[in-house]
């Protein structure tokens, strides 16, 4: 907090004190935690508690995040407040806030924190805590994440460091490419902290709107590189390119990118009569926002016809890479979901041979794939049960199923005239963003990580 904090006291403006207050009262009650358990024995965690210490801290941060923007200068309800961190950290994208360009710069920075705290956060939760929890088939990645290393890095806090340095250097790299580009110094930081968390957070009402043209090229260049496994990099930096090329989660996820851009490039020449190079970039940009789940959007590609809605409905729910900053269900689950496909129907036609279900050269054991089938199914019923919940709230059909859709996969904008990529969620009901916030942090750990703990059994142990 006291990054913004300086930026306000910058520009000389009294909003410092709303951050001033907020970093005091969070830094006493981390304090205050912190000595209450100085005297604790050191032990490592049981499996309890790695469950609790992941949805813990996601849900605890949020609380003390939003209180810049409940004290400040959006003079927001908790709620609103409430929301629009846990959709920073969860990097879902999604705001309540209108009039962005009147804010205080550190609100304007404090909400791409968020979101650049929060990508940095899941990619760790994802290659230390996700394969330990055997969430969603995390397992299948925990040999990938730590012993193909080698003695290079032996421990996960290593691997953490590693790939915070990358992080970091990418983020710095984006920021002199939309410097280069055209931004403004301020937006360049601030662009570059939510796309390569990919959160979609902007400075600007009319999100990546007001930078059209070859800013929407670099921007979809490093939501891509943000979408591949940062394991990848890693390795690449220790001298081995093979991983990064060999792939099939990368070779897959820029293949669709390629074939969707294509389709809707198609359309919009045929359909739309627009012109190849602005169907080219619009398509490419608004992909990659969404099926990233960065959230970004250029133009309300609603107008464009029932088509390209649904195509960036389903692509919503496909993802990125495991081990980035993406969300959704993810390109691997896809994989696995559709070579058991394939190997069900092998059996059918020749029921005496046997099939082994393998994945990148690996052979997938019975409990990955049992991971993710049950992840699968708990996404499904999630979604519809969340959709149902907030059409009881009194929201439309259209907007209680496309909230559902874009908090659990963490994508940002839905569909119709109120959430759409042209407009945000401030006008739901207070119920709604309640569970809409549920639904993001449901979404961001995996769906598994929070349902455990809301077992009897799991406290009986």
């Amino acid at each position: 907090m006291l990054l913004p904090l300086g930026m306000d006291i910058f520009d000389n403006n009294g909003h410092w004190q709303v951050f001033a207050s907020s970093a005091f009262l969070t830094g006493f009650v981390g304090i205050a935690l912190a000595l209450s358990c100085a005297n604790s024995t050191s032990k490592e965690l049981n499996i309890q508690q790695t469950f609790l210490l992941t949805t813990g801290v996601w849900l605890a941060l949020p609380i003390f995040g939003a209180l810049p923007f409940w004290l400040g200068a959006t003079q927001a309800r908790y709620v609103d407040a409430f929301f629009e961190a846990m959709s920073g950290l969860t990097t879902t994208g999604s705001t309540v806030f209108s009039g962005l360009e009147d804010l205080p710069r550190g609100l304007l920075l404090w909400r791409g924190l968020l979101q650049w705290f929060g990508g940095i956060g899941i990619i760790i939760v994802a290659m230390v805590f996700l394969p330990v929890l055997k969430i969603g088939g995390m397992q299948f990645f925990r040999t990938e994440s730590f012993d193909t290393f080698g003695k290079i890095l032996p421990r996960a806090a290593e691997i953490a460091r590693s790939i915070s340095s990358i992080y970091v250097g990418l983020t710095i790299a984006c920021f002199l490419v939309y410097l280069a580009v055209g931004l403004p110094p301020f937006d360049a930081v601030v662009h570059a902290l939510t796309t390569l968390s990919t959160g979609g957070f902007s400075t600007s009402d009319a999100s990546f709107a007001v930078y059209s043209g070859i800013a929407e090229y670099a921007a979809a260049v490093f939501m891509i590189l943000a979408s591949l496994p940062f394991a990848r990099y890693v390795q690449l930096l220790a001298g081995t390119a093979q991983p990064l090329l060999r792939d099939s989660q990368i070779r897959a996820y820029l293949s669709l990118i390629v074939l969707l851009v294509l389709a809707l490039t198609v359309y919009r020449l045929q359909v739309n009569g627009d012109r190849l190079e602005h169907s080219v970039r619009e398509a490419l940009f608004n992909v990659t926002s969404i099926i990233s789940g960065t959230g970004y959007a250029s133009v309300d590609y609603q107008l464009w016809g029932s088509f390209p809605v649904v195509i960036f409905f389903l692509v919503g729910l496909i993802g990125g890479c495991a081990g980035s900053t993406c969300c959704s269900i993810k390109i691997f689950r896809y994989q696995l979901f559709i070579a058991s496909i394939r190997a069900q129907i092998n059996r059918i036609h020749s029921p005496h041979a046997v099939f082994s279900l393998r994945y990148q050269g690996r052979k997938v054991p019975d409990e990955v794939l049992s991971s993710v089938m049950a992840f699968f199914v708990m996404f499904m019923v999630s979604l519809g049960v969340l959709a149902v919940l907030l059409g009881l709230t009194g929201l439309d059909t259209v907007t209680a199923l496309s909230g559902a859709a874009t908090a659990l996969a963490n994508v940002g904008p839905g569909l119709g005239a109120e959430i759409g990529p042209s407009g945000n969620f401030s006008g739901l009901n207070d119920p709604a963003k309640w569970l809409l916030a549920a639904g993001m942090l449901i979404g961001r750990l995996e769906l598994m990580s929070v349902y455990v703990i809301l077992t009897i059994g799991f406290w009986r142990r």
